[in-house]
């Protein structure tokens, strides 16, 4: 007993179910690629689309003078800092800056619950990505470019800043923090 291959159908026609299954999704098809245009210029899911071009040096300068104005200090008098990252405390409504580069995110944000933020997002050696973990925010952080993100923070807690475009080596160390009040 010999096993045999199966007819070739290809040649056959299509079957009227077949066609129907077709039109439906060449109909959902086009109307999904019509409407991704109309959804990114009014729809309300896109972030901000604020970005300027800046050099890595001048980022890293702004983010500097962020760091050292407004710095969190102890009770002691010295600066807090969380595993050798410091912490600050931006005016509401004010700018804040976080900085990417081989493998860590730089300051942790301490912020208030409700109030709005200007936060510049920029990498100084390669692309990263950028992710509020566990909320559902992911933005890329690039060199070159200064990506500002306009939150205004609705829950209390810690959140991980987490790294989602693989950048090297220590790709899985690269965690940040960000802490609302």
């Amino acid at each position: 007993m010999s096993i045999y291959p199966p007819d070739k159908v290809w040649w056959k026609p299509i079957d009227r179910e077949e066609k129907i299954w077709l039109v439906i999704a060449l109909i959902w098809l086009s109307f999904t690629f019509f409407l991704m245009p109309v959804l990114h210029v009014y729809g309300r899911q896109n972030p901000p689309a604020l970005s300027y071009r800046v050099t890595p040096e001048r980022f890293e300068a702004l983010s500097n003078e962020f760091i050292e104005k407004y710095r969190v200090l102890g009770s002691d008098g010295q600066p807090v800092a969380i595993n050798g990252v410091p912490v600050v405390h931006p005016q509401p409504g004010g700018d804040a800056y976080i900085v990417a580069r081989a493998w860590s995110w730089q300051p942790i944000l301490e912020l208030e619950k409700g109030k709005p933020y200007r936060i510049h997002l920029s990498s100084l050696d390669f692309q990263h990505g950028f992710s509020i973990y566990p909320l559902n925010m992911n933005f890329m952080a690039i060199p070159g470019e200064d990506y500002i993100l306009r939150i205004t923070p609705t829950s209390s807690g810690e959140f991980s800043i987490l790294c989602n475009e693989y950048c090297g080596i220590g790709h899985h160390t690269m965690v940040g923090k960000l802490i609302v009040r």
